[in-house]
């Protein structure tokens, strides 16, 4: 049996030491692939430990130690055999922290999501919060969306031929959804009713490496920030590899998102395996791993080959098959690989190592590629302006979203509820499309007629600054639920700002959101609600995204 023995006020910490840990094993002898992690009802963290092929070698428990009040900084791993006595005397190895992959953040730990919280978290699957590059047409659409706790997400939901076997969609869900590293898009959740598949991610706002780098409209990416990008995900690559995760599938420019400070990022969805017909690479074979066309089959080899590829499209800021660029390579045409934007950016010998390393990752058999851990190391050296921020390599100024508010944007920001009233009410009920005709076709019902005396009620309070009785009045119209209006929702969401109940003016702008994706007021009703309650950056990142969709209304 194998023991680690650990302090409980680090206990957690020993999720990121893993790989430490693995290499201290495998001093002994005994090869790591694959971890997983369980809790008892004392608190104490049972690791299980699976050999090369996925069988169960081992577990280990990770329990606190009794001491006199002291806080260690490291753990102490000893084992002996079942036959072994336990006072006998026990190898110690100290185990120290790796840092590189010690970058989990503050995310969650997965979640198992119903199908109704993810439905009301992108409007009901609204067309407007698809994020993916074919939108509607996509076999798989990926949407935005926000939970309740206002976290932003990516919701990927499959069509319904993709995973016909639920136990082992939630498998794989479950296994990529333990990885936590910031050179990833990190898996949430998922959520698997009946025959609907889902993932939850985190969200990514700042587009795709394919956006910055073949369809970029100010200026191209620097050839600074190109070479980060490689780094990140050769990195990325790494963790995952030491985590058993060696298999990423279909990897490209389309895979790379950027975060909210500009920095590159893997999608956690090219880990998951498709359960049904095995694909693992889009359709255009000029780019695809030449053992995949022979065998059909992924190796941990052919994410190397992909990654040959993204080397070419950072070189090139086109997309190059790599057939053509081998052939311009050997016939010393470098030149030609190079994107004409770069001129000047680097030496010859920078553009020389990056075309080496390409056609490493490159070459037709497999074993002779290089794997992550020999692409971090390479690319390391031929990185620039290392502790230049990412946002700024981009050159995109910090906190520019903040500081280019619109008037409305700024008297939420300063939470002037006076002003906020003004818009409300001069809007009156323009955003809810469809309320006047079906008001006029339902009138003649009595239960009708007093719902809309609700709402006349409601209006003249609001209008009148009587918000106690806006609040009782528009409660009564929304309990009668036979109509559904996002203006209803935003003013008894300012009625309760005003009365100081911002829980309930959180719940309401929620509301008006859900029905209305697009509404900018709904989003600016948010930031003030979240600011009342002091959850000052959720605030910021609903400014932002009110701003945001206040830009697009304008400008259509």
């Amino acid at each position: 049996m194998w023991w680690l023995m650990v302090e409980k006020a680090v206990v957690m910490e020993a999720k990121v030491w893993v790989a430490t840990i693995a290499d201290v094993w495998d001093w002994w002898g005994l090869k790591v692939t694959m971890v997983s992690f369980s809790e008892s009802a004392d608190n104490c963290l049972f690791l299980g430990i699976r050999d090369s092929s996925g069988c169960f070698c081992s577990q280990l428990k990770l329990a606190s130690k009794v001491g006199m009040g002291c806080n260690f900084s490291t753990f102490t791993a000893c084992c002996w055999s079942a036959e072994q006595p336990q006072d006998d005397p026990v190898p110690e190895v100290e185990i120290v922290e790796n840092e590189d992959n010690n970058e989990g953040g503050d995310l969650p730990p997965f979640h198992e999501f119903t199908f109704e919280q993810l439905q009301n978290a992108t409007s009901g699957f609204a067309v407007e919060n698809i994020v993916s590059e074919h939108g509607e047409k996509a076999p798989n659409v990926v949407y935005k969306g926000k939970l309740e706790n206002q976290m932003r997400i990516a919701v990927k939901r499959f069509n319904r031929s993709a995973w016909p076997d639920a136990q082992q969609f939630l498998g794989e869900a479950r296994a990529v959804g333990q990885l936590r590293n910031q050179r990833l898009v990190n898996l949430l959740g998922c959520c698997c009713e009946g025959e609907e598949r889902l993932l939850v991610a985190e969200y990514m706002p700042k587009d795709t490496l394919a956006k910055h780098l073949f369809h970029w409209e100010a200026q191209p990416m620097k050839w600074a920030m190109r070479l980060r990008v490689a780094l990140h995900l050769a990195q990325a690559l790494e963790y995952c590899t030491n985590r058993g995760r060696a298999l990423y599938h279909d990897l490209n420019a389309y895979r790379v998102l950027f975060d909210d400070e500009y920095n590159p990022r893997l999608s956690c969805f090219g880990l998951m395996k498709n359960s049904r017909d095995g694909k693992s690479y889009s359709t255009n074979l000029a780019f695809t791993p030449p053992e995949y066309l022979r065998t059909g089959r992924v190796l941990p080899e052919s994410v190397s080959y992909s990654f040959g590829t993204l080397l070419l499209d950072l070189l090139s800021g086109k997309h190059i098959p790599p057939s053509h660029a081998l052939d311009l390579i050997r016939d010393r045409n470098i030149h030609m690989l190079s994107d004409s934007c770069l001129e000047g950016q680097f030496t010859n010998d920078e553009g020389t190592e990056l075309v080496r390393l390409a056609s490493r990752c490159l070459q037709s058999e497999p074993r002779e590629r290089p794997n992550p851990r020999s692409l971090v190391t390479a690319l390391i050296p031929l990185q620039k302006d290392s502790e230049v921020p990412s946002h700024e390599l981009m050159s995109i100024p910090e906190g520019s979203a903040a500081e280019s508010l619109s008037p409305l944007g700024e008297a939420c920001q300063n939470m002037d509820l006076t002003i906020l009233h003004e818009v409300v009410e001069k809007l009156g009920y323009k955003d809810d499309e469809g309320t006047a005709t079906e008001l006029s076709f339902q009138m003649w019902t009595n239960q009708m007629q007093e719902t809309l005396n609700s709402k006349k009620k409601g209006d003249a309070a609001f209008r009148q600054k009587d918000f106690k009785t806006a609040i009782d009045s528009y409660s009564q119209f929304i309990e009668v639920g036979t109509m559904v209006s996002p203006t209803i929702y935003a003013r008894r969401s300012l009625s309760y700002l005003i009365n100081n109940m911002p829980e309930e003016a959180l719940t309401d702008a929620l509301q008006a959101q859900i029905i209305s994706p697009v509404w900018h007021i709904a989003s600016y009703l948010q930031a003030v609600a979240l600011l009342a309650l002091g959850r000052d950056h959720e605030a910021q990142v609903a400014l932002k995204e009110g701003t945001s969709l206040e830009t697009k209304k304008n400008t259509t």
